[in-house]
């Protein structure tokens, strides 16, 4: 069976497609196609509180093309979901019934806690070890969601307006990230050691440009990073490490986010399953499939 996501970010779209095979040793996910298109529509949302005319075309252009290949792959299920930059546009629902209508595709926009379950479908938590507390960090353009286990239990969920795009323009205040901080020391104050789980492209991009072996980094090796790099110009970080324009500039403001969170809840160490959101619609979509389908 053959599923696509369509996760729209704050600061790129993409198209996820994965075929779930089911094998005598369990199931297996095998990624057939992978695209992303950096729009960066949380420019626009976070300074103007709307999508511009330009971005709202260039956006169905985009998924238009994402409709094609959807088909062309004999994907029969697909979910697209758009998260912070849309949740606050203000024109967002009438961008929304503009893409129904030219491209088919029913876009669902999800609130933070929504996000934050579709992403934790993936049971990565569940994996590891059960008598362990685990943190998700998953740091988008727009918005963090932290979602907090307890010995293989959910005891928190929460999202909150700080992002790498929205930090990039200057547009997370101090209380939200003063509200995130307490947050944080309050619900980790109780469950040391805490482990992090972090999720996200940028972080995604840190494990790759630190050739971490193991799926953990640690908050000395990324704080490293961290510096370096904030050191850099955007045209020196694409240079010396390959970095794409639309991430070299926000890795800088991601990296303070992750390790901001791992100061606060006195974690030393984060876990880098490379999953994201659209990694946890493929796998929403064939958890809800009939018995008889699978």
């Amino acid at each position: 069976m053959k599923f696509a996501a369509i996760d729209i970010g704050s600061n790129a779209i993409r198209l996820l497609i994965t075929e779930v095979l089911e094998t005598g040793s369990g199931v297996k996910y095998k990624q057939r196609l992978f695209v992303r298109v950096p729009i960066r529509l949380g420019e626009d949302v976070f300074q103007q509180q709307k999508i511009s005319d330009e971005k709202a075309e260039n956006l169905i252009k985009a998924l238009s093309s994402f409709k094609i290949l959807i088909e062309l792959f004999g994907v029969k299920t697909f979910l697209a979901c758009a998260t912070s930059a849309f949740r606050e546009a203000e024109n967002g629902k009438k961008v929304v019934e503009k893409i129904k209508e030219q491209t088919g595709i029913k876009l669902e926009i999800i609130d933070g806690k929504r996000e934050a379950e579709i992403i934790y479908t993936c049971h990565v938590a569940e994996k590891l070890n059960h008598n362990k507390s685990y943190l998700y960090v998953d740091v988008g353009g727009g918005s963090t969601e932290l979602t907090m286990f307890v010995k293989g239990k959910l005891v928190f969920s929460n999202s909150f307006p700080v992002g790498t795009v929205r930090m990039l323009y200057d547009k997370v205040s101090i209380n939200e990230w003063e509200k995130m901080k307490e947050t944080v020391k309050e619900i980790s104050k109780d469950h040391s050691p805490l482990i992090a789980i972090g999720t996200g492209g940028n972080i995604n991009k840190i494990y790759k440009m630190l050739n971490a072996s193991d799926k953990y980094i640690s908050y000395k090796k990324m704080k490293e990073l961290h510096e370096e790099l904030a050191g850099m110009s955007v045209e020196k970080r694409i240079k010396e490490f390959g970095l794409k324009e639309d991430r070299a500039d926000v890795i800088v403001p991601a990296a303070k986010i992750y390790l901001s969170v791992m100061k606060w809840a006195d974690i030393s160490d984060i876990y880098v399953p490379k999953l994201g959101l659209a990694d946890g619609i493929i796998n929403m979509l064939y958890e809800k499939q009939p018995a008889s389908a699978k």
